[in-house]
């Protein structure tokens, strides 16, 4: 869907643990696989480990390394010493959660090695643009599209906390994203009132807050959608732009891919950004957007206290194409989400969106259906052309 570079977390040394089905066979494979289409990878090595964590780390490193990804991500300063000393030829990035915020910094890095460095989310474009200027020859990567953390750049102990579950071991359990009811305690007439916080899936249990913030989700940051203001970025130095994809769906980023390929090709042409294209963020599920700290810090706008589910998703992701048969115009959909006969859906591929109203669907004995729905039946569909490679099936939301 246009992405020039991708990334995959090491199981166990990146904050990609979660749902990390990577092991050294599919990160061999899935290398190999980038360079075939002359793209590049670049595997996540970025947790801060503790002391019984660094020998496994230094050994997987040995291994990383002999698969030859286009770049290492790493945070440690002590992790990096090691990666410099062992293994000289690896392109190191420095992750986001290493926090760099200032040019001398970044100069730091590059006087050990570094060839770039994943900016923290916490900087304005004006901070980015004197980096830029102070250090002309260092890459300098952006997040663009994705979650905000509550925390600066991922720094927080809510989920370790809540379920032991470490942030910055990579098992991050967004507690942040919950929902809570607050409630008043005794002294509520005095000076002394206190305040307390149940989260949905614990009644009963009550915990004591000093604030007294009156709403059901108090720190539900708002996610990031840089799409228009990329013009400013590019022109304050930003040579890389980094979609989030931590637990997220095929559909979602294909989607946000393809939004942030188009938008960046026109910046690059001298076009403006049209907004069929910079609406495209809203076909998937979303809090609400916000430029983060790009153009300013949003304060009270950064958070949405009303909900945690999306309000503006104007498409919902149906399924994948698998096949297509050129004889009936019917392809073979893996479904993911419901539909039925007379919904409005979308082809989508790299190159173009596809709209068409359900007609047929038919199950794999060829019968007749009115309904499709996921749960590993696949399903025929009828399309108004041949679909692209790797195209997906979206409806069209009555929004």
């Amino acid at each position: 869907y246009g992405a020039d570079a991708v990334y995959a977390g090491v199981a166990q040394y990146s904050l990609r643990a979660r749902e990390n089905d990577f092991n050294e066979q599919k990160l061999i494979d899935a290398i190999n696989y980038a360079h075939s289409l002359d793209k590049k990878i670049y595997l996540t090595m970025n947790i801060f480990p503790h002391n019984r964590k660094v020998k496994g780390f230094t050994q997987m490193l040995e291994k990383v390394a002999g698969m030859k990804p286009d770049g290492l991500i790493m945070a440690d300063p002590g992790m990096i010493m090691v990666a410099r000393e062992k293994h000289p030829e690896l392109e190191i990035h420095l992750s986001t959660q290493a926090n760099t915020i200032n040019w001398q910094t970044v100069k730091f890095w590059q006087n050990i090695g570094l060839k770039r460095i994943i900016l923290s989310r916490e900087l304005r474009i004006d901070e980015i643009k004197e980096i830029k200027q102070h250090v002309p020859d260092m890459e300098l990567e952006s997040f663009v599209h994705g979650a905000i953390c509550i925390a600066y750049s991922g720094r927080c102990l809510l989920s370790n906390y809540f379920n032991h579950r470490d942030a910055n071991q990579g098992t991050c359990t967004n507690a942040c994203r919950w929902e809570y009811k607050v409630y008043e305690g005794p002294g509520e007439e005095t000076a002394d009132a206190s305040y307390y916080i149940e989260e949905s899936e614990r009644p009963g249990n009550l915990m004591p807050i000093d604030e007294d913030e009156h709403g059901t989700y108090i720190m539900n940051a708002k996610d990031l959608s840089a799409i228009k203001i990329l013009k400013e970025m590019r022109e304050a130095g930003i040579d890389s732009f980094k979609v989030e994809g931590r637990t997220k769906s095929i559909y979602y980023l294909s989607v946000i891919t393809r939004a942030y390929r188009l938008a960046l090709d026109a910046v690059e042409s001298g076009q403006p950004i049209t907004k069929t294209v910079a609406d495209e963020v809203y076909a998937v599920a979303n809090r609400g957007y916000v430029t983060g700290f790009l153009e300013r810090n949003p304060l009270a706008e950064g958070q949405n206290y009303e909900q945690s589910h999306s309000q503006y998703q104007t498409r919902a992701f149906l399924g994948l194409v698998k096949e297509w048969d050129n004889f009936d115009n019917m392809a073979l959909i893996s479904v993911r989400g419901r539909f039925e006969i007379g919904d409005v859906a979308e082809i989508v591929d790299k190159d173009k969106v596809n709209q068409f109203k359900i007609e047929k669907i038919k199950d794999g004995d060829g019968r007749d259906l009115q309904i499709a729905h996921p749960g590993g039946i696949d399903v025929k569909l009828n399309l108004p052309e041949a679909p692209g490679a790797f195209s997906i099936l979206r409806k069209v939301l009555a929004v």
